[in-house]
């Protein structure tokens, strides 16, 4: 057991709502890391807890608690979350997305899917790439036992995170993917540039982050689930690279400035979109990714 996953498992709603009202009663924080010693934490848990503020223990707290719930299966609870849903217009093929109209390609209802054509203009799938080329290493996954991250047999592109708002075109982008989606731009997750040479992938997944692993808690303090991607395609191989949903039989080619985008209003299998992408046979491609959350992403 990694100290991370430790952390989790020792930090009961109960263990925070202790340190809680000894904060509140006045107690030190060293004296309460002394205190968690005593009863056996290590001194690395111990210390991230002593990292947390009463506002982020007490969400936590709340999260442990709903994650150790038994969770309802999609076909057996009509229990579900906000997800973005762009508007199109009374012809039913656009969308309005602020600075332009974006046209729908493609749309399908279980799951709720799009793919949009020229979203980003071959002038912003550039500069994405040239922002994003000295920054690439070697691409993470989150690591649902501990909430951090790892590096995963399944997914061989690289890739880099900008920052919300980070330059003039990012923030152009986000504006625009928050009016086109009609969720807040504070909402998502930093674009994510992916490159994949040739024979790389990323094997079937799912987005969401899931109910039952330990780590889930933690991730979820930052903005919540995640409820719907955006996939935008900033440069097309020769051959492969395709987006592929298993479950729906269908499969999106990646042509430079489209999107796909696809929701998913429970964090469960039902929501049939296990989703990958295929081998790059013959030269590279780039995508940018964007994930959504429930709330604002911190």
């Amino acid at each position: 057991m990694n100290q991370q996953t430790a952390f989790v498992q020792l930090a009961t709603p109960q263990v925070l709502a202790w340190l809680e009202s000894q904060l509140a009663r006045g107690c030190t924080r060293p004296s309460l890391y002394k205190s968690l010693l005593d009863a056996g934490w290590q001194a690395a848990s111990a210390s991230q807890m002593m990292r947390l503020t009463p506002e982020e223990m007490q969400a936590f707290g709340a999260a442990i608690a709903v994650s150790k719930q038994p969770t309802p299966s999609l076909e057996s609870s009509s229990a579900t979350v906000a997800v973005p849903s762009p508007l199109l217009d009374a012809a039913g093929g656009m969308v309005d997305a602020g600075d332009k109209w974006v046209e729908v390609i493609e749309q399908r209802h279980d799951p709720e899917l799009m793919v949009f054509a020229n979203l980003l203009s071959p002038a912003e799938c550039e500069a994405l790439i040239d922002a994003a080329r000295p920054r690439l290493s070697r691409s993470l996954t989150v690591d649902i036992k501990t909430g951090g991250e790892e590096l995963h047999p399944d997914r061989t592109s690289q890739g880099m995170f900008f920052a919300r708002s980070e330059n003039a075109v990012v923030q152009r982008i986000e504006a625009r993917i928050a009016k086109l989606l009609r969720w807040p731009v504070q909402n998502g997750e930093g674009l994510q540039v992916l490159r994949y040479p040739p024979g790389a992938q990323y094997r079937p997944h799912y987005d969401y982050f899931n109910p039952a692993e330990p780590g889930t808690p933690a991730i979820l303090l930052r903005g919540g689930q995640r409820v719907a991607t955006l996939i935008i395609y900033l440069f097309e191989p020769e051959e492969g690279g395709a987006t592929v949903f298993p479950d729906i039989g269908v499969q999106v080619a990646p042509r430079r400035g489209n999107a796909v985008f696809f929701s998913y209003a429970q964090a469960h299998p039902a929501s049939r979109t296990l989703h990958g992408g295929e081998p790059v046979v013959t030269g590279e491609k780039w995508i940018a990714t964007k994930w959504l959350r429930e709330r604002e992403f911190t």
